[in-house]
């Protein structure tokens, strides 16, 4: 079989290999059988949650396991297709299978991402919490891009993207800002971006035109459904109102509508101020701290179900997950999966899905996948 086929039922065989090592592939075909028999049980609806939640599994299963056997049969017989052609010295059939490949290498790479979509919240919408780090001007500079990073990426999803609280920098950019992303599995995807990006790149703002590193945080934590019940003690939350910033009106900028509510305990922080109205704002930060505190604690539960890797998504501030370089040379880099891009400004304008798939499948494996991007 020529090189160009081979690579492509590798990439597939590979896109296999994972989906049947998630799926815990016997495990999910007993499962899914014993799903499929429930369904059938008449009093199965006779409370409505947990039914929805057996069908909502239900599906995903036959979902994922249809999809895998579909691609393995089409793979089969689009190989046997090209040995054939290539037997009968037919390069026209032969090219034609090699491009049918091809199209199934991508939609196995689709189909792939979508089946490690499956965690608790992986559906929700979506907060993204971003900070500048030390360093004035070029800090937040780099965290108005990032900003701009992640509302583009949304727009190519066809995520609706809310400016939930921001504060701008002195001279350029911001000192923080709150996305909340609304779309089918927004979290899901966006879930792996949380960590320390960093850029490397000749200042705008330097008349010396000196080269700069900067640095900003990354947080990104689902938003909690009405079905997922978060307890928070009053006594534990210190709320604080101040005059809201940035574009709003008159009405904005001479009351204290904004909300800003620290969790002691914990030592989160959240705030809002995208409303008028500060009950509502202050509405909308409870929400956040449910989402956060939510958020922590899927963490915790992935760490301790694999304690091997759970350094391999630690998302504190101190670790750092990708470089973007722009002087001297050209080059994003993932640190945790080695995925690279030599386009940073594709990249910058919301390119970021290899990155995100990349990571999902290390979630998966535990390994780097090396894969370097050629733009």
């Amino acid at each position: 079989m020529r090189a160009e086929a081979q690579a492509y039922a590798d990439q597939i065989n590979s896109a296999l290999a994972l989906l049947r090592r998630f799926l815990d592939w016997d495990r999910a075909l007993a499962r899914l059988d014993e799903l499929n028999a429930r369904v059938e049980d008449p009093t199965l609806w006779d409370s409505p949650k947990a039914a929805q939640e057996v069908m909502r599994e239900r599906r995903r299963l036959d979902e994922a396991i249809g999809a895998t056997r579909a691609i393995e049969k089409e793979l089969a017989d689009t190989v046997e297709l090209l040995e054939m052609a290539e037997a009968e010295g037919d390069e026209e059939l032969a090219t034609d299978a090699v491009k049918s490949l091809g199209e199934l290498a991508e939609r196995a790479e689709k189909d792939k991402v979508t089946a490690l979509l499956a965690g608790e919240a992986d559906a929700n919408d979506t907060y993204v919490e971003i900070n500048a780090g030390a360093g004035g001007t070029e800090s937040n500079d780099w965290a108005g891009m990032l900003s701009r990073m992640y509302q583009r990426w949304a727009e190519r999803h066809g995520l609706k993207v809310e400016l939930v609280d921001s504060h701008a920098g002195e001279q350029a950019g911001i000192k923080s800002a709150t996305l909340l992303l609304k779309g089918e599995n927004a979290y899901g995807y966006a879930k792996t971006e949380s960590g320390v990006h960093r850029l490397v790149r000749i200042s705008p703002y330097d008349s010396s035109a000196r080269r700069h590193t900067s640095f900003a945080s990354v947080w990104v934590y689902p938003v909690v459904d009405d079905d997922i019940d978060i307890e928070v003690n009053e006594s534990d939350l210190k709320i604080d109102t101040y005059r809201a910033s940035g574009a709003g009106g008159q009405h904005v900028n001479t009351t204290d509508s904004a909300v800003r509510i620290t969790h002691v305990p914990s030592g989160i922080i959240v705030a809002c101020q995208n409303q008028r109205s500060q009950h509502k704002n202050r509405a909308e930060a409870m929400k956040m701290l449910k989402a956060r505190l939510y958020e922590a604690e899927l963490q915790k539960r992935e760490a301790e179900a694999n304690a091997v890797n759970a350094t391999k998504t630690d998302i504190g501030w101190g670790h750092q997950i990708r470089s973007y370089v722009l002087q001297p040379y050209q080059l994003v880099k993932d640190l945790r999966t080695g995925v690279t891009s030599t386009a940073p400004g594709d990249v910058l304008d919301g390119d970021l899905d290899r990155f995100m798939a990349a990571a999902l499948s290390q979630r998966v494996t535990g390994e780097k996948v090396d894969v370097e991007d050629v733009d």
